[in-house]
């Protein structure tokens, strides 16, 4: 046995992993996800079934009607029965439910709903518009975040804060940004104003997230939007804005809380700490193998499979009724760069420790390295553990 490996060897007995070239430890002995992959995408697509590529625009019209007939079910026997015993059911149901049309029209968005673009459109802009989301800006930002995965620059979705950024946040927003339950409002938000350090709106044509050929798509969703917001409006004049606060407006914020929750749980809270990229260290293959599959229990069916994220994040154009499988099909040539996900009883409850202590612990990255990690500031901790106390 050489010096190195002896070293090497006393340090794993010590659970004092090394510190590899790149400056990060290896907290998982001889394997380390950060390390770049001993296989190449083109591997990955062989081993997915030819079938599981075909898109029925049948099929996916079929989940459509299937949510629209739950949503309009679930409104149709909350406004008659009228009672709050009832209430907080539907929200809940109909949140959910609200949350299952988002991800067809994100599957418009990718073209896995069909190979149709007009229909793809279509669809699109009728589910997103009818819960508020704009459908072309975030499209064409979504694109982004899949094209620019892991990179801690130019992702879109959740994106990491530099230590200098975090430093220039003041407290308020630190506690807004850091502690449950206020990142799960966030979405929102984000459509107007996007995330700290990044400028632009999902609203707004002449955004820099767009270029100046997608300016008349905008306009499009930013119009559809428009017309379901004065829709929103006029009902509220028609049946009372009681009524539509009720039917519509607490599901909508339950619909949020479940974009939210879902798609932070793709990219973060894993048990072991997941890398980010910058230069050359990145690539799309590398980015995307740090997404994380989800056992959501009874929701999977009803969510359609998004907690299928891996392969999804790897080839958008997959539909959603064909992930489980390609991801069982694709799992022997992913390895240990695959992380089974823990399975969940019918409420997935076991993910709130992973949301919880990622959100308030996975504060910053530093402002250097290729290969980084979330770091905490023990700071923002001891402040919100005293206003615990109080």
């Amino acid at each position: 046995m050489t010096e190195s490996h002896a070293s090497e060897e006393m340090a794993r007995e010590k659970g004092d992993y090394p510190i590899k070239a790149n400056g990060i430890r290896n907290q998982n002995g001889d394997f380390d996800l950060s390390d770049p992959p001993p296989f190449k995408i083109a591997e990955i697509r062989a081993a997915i079934p030819k079938h599981c590529w075909v898109k029925n625009p049948w099929r996916s019209l079929s989940y459509v009607f299937r949510d629209l007939f739950i949503i309009f079910a679930l409104a149709f026997a909350a406004f008659y029965s009228d009672t709050w015993v009832v209430w907080p059911f539907y929200w809940a149901a109909q949140g959910t439910m609200f949350w299952a049309l988002f991800v067809l029209g994100h599957d418009c968005g990718h073209g896995s709903f069909s190979n149709s673009s007009k229909l793809n459109s279509v669809v699109g802009h009728i589910l997103h518009s009818a819960i508020l989301v704009p459908y072309n800006g975030w499209r064409i930002s979504h694109r982004t975040h899949h094209q620019n995965h892991g990179h801690v620059e130019n992702d879109e979705s959740w994106v990491p804060l530099t230590e200098k950024m975090y430093k220039q946040l003041d407290e308020k927003t630190k506690r807004l940004r850091f502690k449950v339950p206020f990142p799960l409002f966030a979405y929102p938000f984000y459509l107007w104003n996007r995330s700290p350090g990044k400028e632009g709106s999902h609203f707004n044509p002449y955004s820099k997230l767009f270029t100046p050929s997608e300016r008349n798509q905008v306009i499009t969703s930013t119009v559809c939007w428009s017309t379901m917001a004065a829709l929103l409006v006029c009902l509220s004049f028609i049946v009372g804005p009681v009524q539509v606060l009720m039917l519509y407006v607490v599901p909508y914020w339950v619909f949020v809380m479940w974009l939210d929750i879902v798609t932070y749980l793709h990219h973060h809270g894993y048990e072991q700490k997941l890398p980010w990229y910058r230069g050359k260290e990145w690539s799309y293959l590398r980015g995307g193998l740090t997404t994380v599959d989800r056992d959501y229990g009874i929701f999977n069916n009803i969510h359609h499979d998004i907690g299928t994220h891996v392969i999804h994040h790897l080839f958008p154009q997959i539909p959603h009724y064909h992930l489980v499988e390609a991801t069982k099909a694709a799992k022997p040539v992913l390895g240990k760069y695959y992380r089974e996900p823990k399975k969940s009883g019918p409420i997935p409850v076991h993910l709130i420790e992973n949301l919880v202590k990622s959100i308030s612990q996975d504060h910053y990255v530093s402002d250097n390295g290729e290969v980084v990690y979330y770091e905490t500031d023990p700071e923002l901790i001891n402040k919100i553990s005293k206003t615990k106390q109080m």
